[in-house]
C-alpha cells in the first residue's frame, strides 16, 4: 500500500528488518524493497535478547553452544514467525557457532515468549521490549544481546560476540520511508522534522529504557544500511535454507 500510495508525503512506511529480509524468502512480492521506497531516516536500532527458560543449564552463550553441540537438534527455539528478525537472529547464531536447534515459529512475539516462560521451548531471540520485563521478574534468563556492543540500559548483559561467537551481530531496526517518487524537498522536510523529534532528550531516554538506541541518521545512510542488511540476510537465508511457511 505504501509503495503504491500518492508520493505526496502523507503516506509513510514504518520500515522494519522485513524490508531487507523478505526479498530473499519470497519469490514474488508486490513491491521492490530497494526501488519502490525513498528512505527518510533510521529511527532506532534495537538489540534482540537471547533469553532462555531458567531451567535450561546454560547461563551464557558459550554454555548454550556447548549444550547444543552435546544435544544436536534437540533444543527447541521459538521465533515470532518464519523470516522475522527473531528467527534470523538465531539462525545467524547457529551458522556462526556450528550448532543445530529445532525452530518453532509463532504468530508474533507474544505467543513465543509465553511458551518460553512455560518451558515448552528452550530459547528465543526476543526484542528487549517483549522480554526485559520477564527477565527482571526472573521468569526468563538473559544470556546475551545480539548487538555488537552492550546495550546502555542493560550493561550487565554481555554481547553474543564477547561470549563465544566473535563477530556476531544482529540488529532490529525501525525507520521511515516514503513512496519512491516523493519529491526531494518533501523527503528533506520529513527527515528534518523526524530527526528533530528523535533527538530530544525525553524521546532518547524513553527508547533507552527499552534497550533501544536512537539513530536518526541521514536518508542516504539509511538507504545504504537497508542495502547492506539485504545482502547480509540473503546469505543467511540461503545458508539456512529458509523458505516460506
Amino acid at each position: 500500500m505504501a509503495a503504491k500510495a500518492p508520493p505526496d508525503g502523507h503516506v509513510l512506511l514504518i520500515a522494519l528488518p522485513a524490508l531487507a529480509i523478505n526479498p530473499s524468502i519470497y519469490r514474488t512480492l508486490p513491491y521492490d524493497a530497494l526501488r519502490d521506497f525513498a528512505p527518510i531516516t533510521q529511527g532506532i536500532s534495537q538489540a534482540n535478547l537471547f533469553v532462555v527458560h531458567p531451567s535450561l543449564p546454560a547461563k551464557s552463550a558459550r554454555e548454550l553452544i556447548a549444550l547444543a553441540k552435546a544435544r544436536p537438534g534437540d533444543l527447541v527455539y521459538a521465533s515470532s514467525g518464519v523470516g522475522t528478525s527473531s528467527h534470523l537472529t538465531v539462525e545467524l547464531f547457529l551458522l556462526m557457532s556450528g550448532t543445530r536447534m529445532l525452530h518453532v515459529p509463532y504468530k508474533g512475539p507474544g505467543p513465543g515468549v509465553i511458551d518460553l516462560i512455560a518451558g515448552r521451548v528452550a530459547l528465543m531471540a526476543a526484542s528487549t521490549i517483549s522480554s526485559i520485563t520477564h527477565v527482571r521478574a526472573g521468569r526468563l534468563r538473559a544470556i546475551g544481546v545480539s548487538t555488537a556492543k552492550r546495550v546502555t540500559g542493560l550493561p550487565d548483559i554481555p554481547t553474543i560476540a564477547e561470549s563465544g561467537v566473535p563477530g556476531y551481530e544482529s540488529v532490529s531496526w525501525f525507520g521511515l520511508a516514503a513512496p519512491a517518487a516523493t519529491p526531494k524537498e518533501t523527503i528533506a522536510r520529513l527527515h528534518r522534522e523526524s530527526v528533530s523529534i528523535l533527538r530530544t532528550p525525553a524521546i532518547q531516554e524513553q527508547f533507552a529504557k527499552d534497550g533501544s538506541l536512537v539513530v536518526a541518521g541521514t536518508a542516504a545512510e539509511f538507504d545504504a544500511y537497508i542495502r547492506s542488511e539485504t545482502v547480509k540476510w540473503a546469505r543467511v537465508v540461503k545458508s539456512a535454507g529458509i523458505t516460506p511457511e
